[in-house]
């Protein structure tokens, strides 16, 4: 980790990893983060779908001649925001490999069964349950990142699960292409139909691998995580006191009101929100390729080509948010990079509202640079959690309840917003759309900033304090069972993986609780 002048570090601890927790990390990636990758892949597959179904004949078939894209979009939102928040606190008492592997099946389900819809109120009805079923997905996999990765190793992977939001919409797009040209009309089902069902069955096959894959939490590892060992426990305990975290735990009364009492809470929320609405715009591109006709009146792009093209803006997103990460991490910030991305992110701004009110003034080759650029500003999201992360190390109720509220408030923006703001009926030329979005990126700007300073000048001192007291609190549980090591250092050696190196290596961190795994 490189450390900028003035940019600030994200930990004062040296990270040197021995070849045990090297390879513990690694497997960490190819079992927990190879889960909640093809998961999100799955998940926003599932969501972007009913926008590629939309223009590839769910519209013709299901009349849908109104804002009935929008509405799919807000009842699921309105349902996403309702169970976001009892699912966070559900995810502290029920085993995380339980919870979400089994909301990815019924997700599935619900993705299967929009294929038999016969109109609007149908596909409503289902779009909430599916709202219901994936509001921990995403909040719940980062959640998980903050108790397993450090801080040098959190933002790229966060990027990393982040972007593959993008890959789901590069292969939204493919899949729908290569539907339309081979099932459409296969069994008397329209092309868009064999799309539900397709990703039902890729989604309910994949959930099943989550019972074995997600190691649930580091002081309560899963028991049929069969590549998590016992020494990996110990070692993951180490990793969270060696970085001044605080382990997992039921969320609490205490934990709430200690939460909902302070200002981060409502700060990072607020600060997600606009990052997330001021970059919304990107999402509109296929109905701007739509809406394009040539001068006899015919369209400009067929159905693949639409679906086709915003794969290219995807491409971008995955390499810019990877980007983002990386950087965050190499460099130890996180607050510039997101300022870097509203200071691109005004640009397609003030070009589409030019465009929106004199399209007569700019080019249309203006207007495609302008929602590809959009692509580029869309990786804040994993920035923001990781800043979350090092802000609030030692309280993980407050993180947990943070990333719940903040993902719950989006929703329950969104929900009603992109009626308003993002009409369908209005398409390609949104009367506030690009104009509020610029708005937004300028409130960005000023919030980092804001931060930043507060971090540095109130929010730093007391973690320092928080380490120094933990330290404190591990020298005098060293100093006591010195005895009890020097007795059980033959059983370390013979058996690294018994209960004796769970034990030994807890009291040498000076925790509270020995680490099991049942």
């Amino acid at each position: 980790m490189v450390s900028l002048p003035g940019f600030g570090t994200l930990s004062g601890v040296k990270h040197e990893r021995t070849a045990a927790e090297k390879s513990m990390v690694l497997r960490l990636d190819i079992f927990l983060m190879t889960f909640g990758c093809i998961s999100q892949v799955i998940k926003y597959l599932d969501q972007q779908n009913i926008n590629n179904a939309y223009v590839s004949g769910m519209k013709e078939d299901l009349n849908l001649y109104g804002n009935e894209l929008n509405y799919f979009t807000t009842y699921f939102n309105i349902a996403y925001c309702i169970m976001l928040i009892p699912s966070q606190i559900i995810l502290t008492y029920v085993r995380p490999s339980y919870w979400l592997s089994g909301l990815e099946l019924l997700w599935g389900m619900m993705t299967g069964l929009i294929a038999l819809a016969k109109n609007a109120k149908q596909v409503y009805v289902l779009r909430a349950f599916l709202g219901l079923c994936e509001s921990s997905a995403w909040p719940g996999m980062m959640t998980l990142f903050m108790h397993w990765y450090t801080p040098t190793e959190l933002a790229k992977r966060m990027g990393f699960y982040h972007s593959c939001q993008a890959v789901g919409s590069m292969m939204s797009g493919a899949l729908q292409v290569a539907v339309i040209n081979t099932l459409e009309g296969k069994n008397g089902l329209a092309g868009w139909r064999w799309l539900f069902i397709i990703n039902a069955i890729i989604t309910v096959v994949w959930g099943f691998f989550g019972f074995f894959m997600i190691p649930d939490l580091p002081n309560r590892p899963n028991p049929r995580a069969f590549w998590f060992t016992k020494a990996d426990a110990a070692l993951s305990m180490e990793r969270l006191q060696r970085h001044n975290r605080a382990e997992p735990k039921g969320m609490t009364w205490a934990g709430a009101k200690r939460t909902f009492s302070s200002w981060v809470v409502y700060f990072i929320a607020i600060l997600y929100i606009a990052c997330v609405l001021a970059s919304a715009g990107y999402g509109y591109f296929s109905l701007f390729l739509k809406s394009l006709k040539n001068a006899d009146g015919t369209k400009v792009w067929s159905v693949s080509a639409i679906n086709a093209i915003p794969i290219g803006g995807s491409a971008i997103q995955v390499v810019f948010v990877w980007t983002w990460a990386l950087l965050s991490d190499y460099f130890g910030t996180r607050w510039t990079l997101i300022i870097a991305q509203a200071v691109i992110g005004l640009i397609p701004c003030i070009i589409m509202s030019i465009w929106t009110l004199h399209p007569d003034k700019v080019a249309l080759p203006a207007v495609y640079a302008s929602y590809f650029i959009s692509y580029i500003c869309l990786g804040t999201a994993p920035l923001i959690m990781s800043w979350l992360s090092d802000l609030l190390p030692q309280d993980p109720e407050a993180r947990t309840l943070i990333v719940g509220v903040t993902i719950a408030g989006y929703y329950a923006i969104a929900a009603w917003s992109q009626v308003l703001v993002w009409p369908a009926v209005q398409a390609p030329f949104y009367k506030y759309g690009w104009q509020s979005a610029l708005a937004l990126w300028v409130l960005v700007i000023i919030m980092t900033c804001t931060l930043r300073y507060i971090d540095t000048k109130y929010m730093l001192p007391k973690r320092l304090a928080y380490a120094r007291q933990m330290r404190s609190e591990s020298d005098a549980h060293a100093g006591e069972d010195v005895g009890s090591e020097d007795v059980e250092r033959d059983d370390l050696e013979a058996d690294p993986d018994s209960k004796a190196t769970s034990k030994v290596t807890a009291k040498r961190l000076g925790m509270k609780k020995t680490v099991t795994v049942n």
